[in-house]
């Protein structure tokens, strides 16, 4: 029996990618998530696997900013609720197969898969600072703010 998707502050180091990432959104991305200071939609991850199927540039834009959580809906990956489809014309794919690519490190092109969940995932605003993410993220923000004074920020 499959459980309802829940929603988890998963450690970015659990998770396993199976798709590659098209550098020119993900510095959009970037740069709205430094605007507004939260990740407006969680990723979604296969439970037990930890396999990344919805959110690969939310994903890489998290470790850009130096996140040690990423917002994630835990679905179960073997649900007929979770299904799996293409982008663009091709032969058919399996969730095996999915999961065998993002453990072995050999991600599919971007926008390979299509995920969806059968079930109302509701919306889930997340603040960078929750998930680690220092102010002005990235590297040289934890230098700077380790020799100065202490800051705070509205939200936090």
């Amino acid at each position: 029996m499959s459980r309802e998707p829940t929603f988890e502050l998963v450690d970015i180091d659990r998770l396993k990618v199976h798709e590659r990432i098209r550098p020119d959104h993900l510095a959009s991305l970037l740069a709205d998530m430094r605007r507004d200071g939260f990740v407006a939609d969680p990723i979604w991850v296969a439970r037990g696997s930890y396999v990344v199927l919805n959110g690969h540039h939310r994903l890489a834009a998290l470790r850009e900013l130096g996140a040690r959580k990423v917002p994630a809906w835990m679905v179960d990956y073997d649900s007929e609720s979770v299904l799996l489809d293409r982008w663009t014309p091709g032969p058919p794919l399996s969730k095996q197969e999915v999961e065998a690519r993002a453990s072995a490190g050999q991600p599919f092109p971007p926008k390979t898969t299509k995920h969806t969940v059968a079930v109302p995932l509701p919306e889930h605003r997340t603040l960078l600072s929750d998930l680690g993410v220092l102010p002005q993220g990235g590297p040289e923000a934890r230098g700077r703010h380790a020799r100065g004074p202490a800051s705070s920020s509205e939200g936090s």
